[in-house]
């Protein structure tokens, strides 16, 4: 009740206070909002901000929350905003105005609005521009991470490519250093090969000397009884293996090759002796060790000799490949393909042995041979034996003199191929012509003593219609090796007058015949017709006259050589006082036989 009293003198006293300025402001306020409409409804905003604000304060004066005194001019402003603001907002909404009542009736306002526009687009452009502009921090965010682990594991790989460039500078350092070692290693093998060159020829040029001492003390006598020298130690080895003392002889060896001297024969008594007593094994074991610490080529040599059988001949061909010039390996290479070695030799193992026994005599030339020996006699010996070798081989290098030969030999029904071989064979094939396969001709029923094994069978059969050619030719050699193929030319015809020729020759007895079967007084020729393919003309006289008569021969007929035409007759008649018959043919290749001449009975 009292405040009812009162409230109409406080509201008149707040009026007449606040009201002007509240006014004022409220009015001022609704017109900026509506200048500002373009960009938000801000005099709706401020009425409704304006209204609830006087509504709350109205209730707390009511409830007695503020003194009335105090809250009555904020009520005043918040009713007077309102309800400014509130018709602003509803001239805008009644005459439809997007740029407010006062931008209709004033156009110096909507001049300040079009530039309150242009203020709005520059924030428009502005806030896109900073969206943009987050995008692009976002982005170059993303990138500075995506940089960051990049420069993270460049870091990362600069450390561990620092640790890796350590350890190559350590590589680095240690290939040099092996480098240098390689280096001066190789300078200091330089070094020891000229000093090993130098050794060498020293040594070949001490051989003379050793040899002429060893001679000398062949011809004293007796073991030394404190050997210095190389010829000392040899002569004392020979000394003792003669006598049976194998122990000292042993040791004598063993001193002689500690001073590595070149020479090959002391070291292939030793060996022998190795194998009498130790075995080849005991014998390869010991020149292993010694062929390990010497240098001498004739220790290597003697070294592989020791080996077995094709291991050996493999080594002794690879030696003389890297020694060419080395003469005795010659004659140890003859050995391997000798008759005392295998027990029986091939063609081809005869030609080995010849042609390395020739290569080591070649050396003989010149004094060639006496640097490889201590003791001349035993180069003496193996001269001889490999003269006398030689001697015994003939000429087996001649390849002229040791090709197969074909002998043909014609028959009714065609031809028989013998073939004549220069050595014992264990197969035989040919073929017709100088291309195709070959055909193997197969195997007789016997064996060949001379090779253990079944015989090969040494002829073939070619038809009558077989025209020139070549027949190729091959076998194989007791050792199972393949020889050949060798060509040899064949002439049907050339073939059939030679082989007509060589049984006239053969059995010229039988050209003629008198009286034959009882006849008496014809004189038959029958052998001679069979075989005229080979006879251009046949000449006799009778009773020691002069050759003045002649025999005509029928044409020779190549489809059937040897038979007599049925219209000529074979003998012709004489007269009984015809005692004998003086006969010559002249055969097709121009060459005449002996005047043979026949006596009648």
């Amino acid at each position: 009740m009292e405040l009812g009293a009162k409230a109409p003198s406080l509201l008149k006293a707040s009026l007449g206070r606040t009201g002007k300025w509240a006014g004022s402001v409220a009015f001022v306020s609704g017109a900026v909002s509506d200048v500002l409409n373009p960009l938000a409804p801000f005099a709706a905003y401020i009425a409704l901000v304006a209204a609830v604000a006087a509504v709350i304060i109205a209730i707390a004066v009511v409830l007695k929350l503020v003194l009335a005194a105090k809250a009555v001019p904020a009520l005043i402003f918040a009713t007077s905003a309102a309800a400014v603001a509130g018709g602003v907002y509803g001239l805008q909404q009644q005459t439809n105005s997007q740029n407010g009542v006062i931008a209709s009736l004033v156009p110096a306002v909507a001049e300040l609005q079009q530039s309150m526009g242009i203020v709005a687009e520059k924030v428009a452009k502005i806030e896109q521009t900073v969206t943009q502009t987050q995008k692009t921090v976002e982005a170059v965010k993303q990138s500075t991470d995506t940089v960051a682990k990049q420069t993270e594991e460049i870091a990362a790989n600069q450390q561990q490519q620092t640790a890796q460039g350590a350890e190559t500078q350590k590589t680095v350092e240690a290939v040099k250093q092996t480098t240098d070692t390689l280096a001066a290693g190789q300078q200091q093998q330089v070094a020891q090969a000229e000093k090993l060159q130098a050794t060498t020829e020293q040594i070949a040029a001490s051989i003379d000397t050793i040899a002429k001492g060893f001679a000398a003390l062949a011809a004293q006598g007796g073991a030394i009884a404190d050997p210095k020298r190389p010829d000392e130690y040899y002569h004392n080895a020979r000394v003792y293996e003669l006598s049976g003392d194998m122990l000292n002889a042993r040791r004598s060896y063993l001193a002689f090759a500690g001073f590595d001297v070149d020479a090959v024969d002391p070291y292939t008594r030793f060996a022998t002796l190795l194998r009498v007593q130790d075995g080849k094994a005991g014998a390869r074991e010991v020149f292993g060790a010694l062929s390990d610490k010497g240098k001498a080529l004739s220790i290597n040599l003697v070294h592989l000799m020791q080996f077995d059988d094709v291991q050996r001949l493999d080594k002794l061909n690879a030696f003389i490949a890297a020694h060419a010039d080395f003469a005795p390996a010659y004659f140890l290479l003859a050995q391997e393909f000798s008759e005392d070695r295998l027990g029986s030799q091939s063609l081809s193992d005869k030609r080995s042995e010849a042609q390395a026994l020739t290569k080591f005599v070649a050396y003989e030339k010149d004094g060639g041979l006496l640097k490889y020996f201590v003791d001349q006699r035993e180069l003496a010996d193996w001269l001889d034996r490999s003269r006398s070798r030689l001697a015994a081989l003939g000429d087996v290098l001649d390849p002229a003199l040791f090709a197969p030969t074909l002998t043909p030999m014609r028959s009714n029904q065609g031809w028989s191929m013998t073939i004549s071989l220069p050595e014992p064979a264990t197969a035989i094939s040919w073929r017709l012509g100088n291309s195709g396969p070959f055909t193997d001709t197969g195997f007789m029923a016997m064996n060949d003593q001379r090779t253990g094994k079944p015989m090969p069978n040494p002829s073939f059969e070619l038809p009558d219609s077989t025209a020139a050619t070549t027949i190729g030719i091959k076998y194989l050699d007791l050792r199972g090796r393949e020889t050949g193929p060798f060509d040899i030319s064949f002439d049907p015809d050339a073939a059939l007058q030679q082989g007509a020729k060589q049984i006239l020759d053969q059995f010229w007895t039988s050209w003629i015949a008198f009286d034959a079967s009882g006849n008496h007084g014809l004189v038959y020729f029958s052998q001679m017709l069979s075989f005229r393919c080979a006879i251009k003309q046949v000449h006799y006289g009778l009773n020691g006259a002069a050759l003045d008569k002649e025999i005509k021969m029928p044409p020779c007929d190549k489809k059937d050589p040897y038979a007599i035409p049925y219209d000529y007759q074979p003998y012709f008649k004489v007269a009984d006082s015809v005692k004998s018959m003086s006969v010559q043919v002249t055969y097709t290749d121009g060459t005449k036989s002996p005047v043979r001449e026949y006596k009648r009975q």
